[in-house]
């Protein structure tokens, strides 16, 4: 099986409230929420999960509280020797702005969703205003149903909860399975001793939950989606 290595690249930031990512824990804690594009190295395709945010407005407080270098899009790409065009795959964990904003970039990428996500994109419920209806205008979009391999050693797993239709990405690594969770959550999700705690913005919070005790239990590597620590790393596995 195709081993890969994942390569983080921040392409955003704003200041929030921790509670925004732990169902009723942290409230009234400020923390820096990093956006992040992924970039998987180790096979034949070039291959994205998420796109992240297109504009953008950085503190200049940021980066020296969390540390982190914050790029445009096409200057994340840069950095690991990629353009746009070159891009041959996205995966979307979900289709909140946040994560796909610049998919029309990428004009030659196969876009992986899941059709109940992409379902929910065209037409979201009022409760929750972070889909943008024209992100995927021009954008070669794959529907998924569930579990599925988009490569070798790269599959997705329908993790829902946090929106209908998030999917995690499992990736074959020298360690072991990587997984980016499908849903918005940081390192206080995931407590050493005790159960995950669901994302703080859910539609189900049921499912939120069963999806976040899935990924801790079958992930060697975890990524939670906007943890600190993630951009921090220049590869994973380091």
């Amino acid at each position: 099986m195709t081993e890969y290595t994942i390569h983080p690249l921040v392409v955003g930031i704003n200041q929030t409230d921790q509670g925004i990512m732990t169902y009723l824990r942290g409230y009234g804690k400020r923390i820096w929420l990093p956006i992040y594009v992924f970039y998987i190295k180790g096979g034949k395709e070039n291959i994205l999960v998420d796109t992240g945010l297109e504009q953008f407005i950085v503190p200049e407080e940021a980066g020296k509280e969390c540390g982190l270098e914050v790029l445009e899009f096409e200057d994340a790409l840069a950095s690991v020797n990629l353009k746009p065009e070159d891009v041959d795959i996205i995966i979307h964990t979900h289709l909140h702005n946040d994560h796909c904003e610049n998919d029309y970039k990428c004009k030659n990428a196969r876009v992986y969703v899941q059709k109940t996500e992409l379902d929910f994109f065209h037409n979201p419920h009022p409760i929750d205003h972070r889909y943008y209806s024209d992100l995927l205008d021009d954008v070669n979009v794959v529907t998924v149903e569930g579990n599925h391999e988009i490569v070798d050693g790269i599959e997705v797993v329908l993790t829902p909860g946090h929106t209908p239709g998030g999917q995690s990405v499992v990736i074959n690594t020298s360690k072991g399975k990587a997984i980016i969770t499908g849903f918005c959550c940081n390192g206080e999700n995931f407590p050493k001793s005790a159960p995950p705690i669901p994302s703080g913005v859910h539609i189900n919070v049921i499912e939120a939950y069963d999806s976040a005790m899935w990924a801790k239990e079958a992930a060697d590597i975890l990524i939670p989606l906007h943890d600190l620590s993630v951009g921090k790393k220049k590869v994973i596995p380091e």
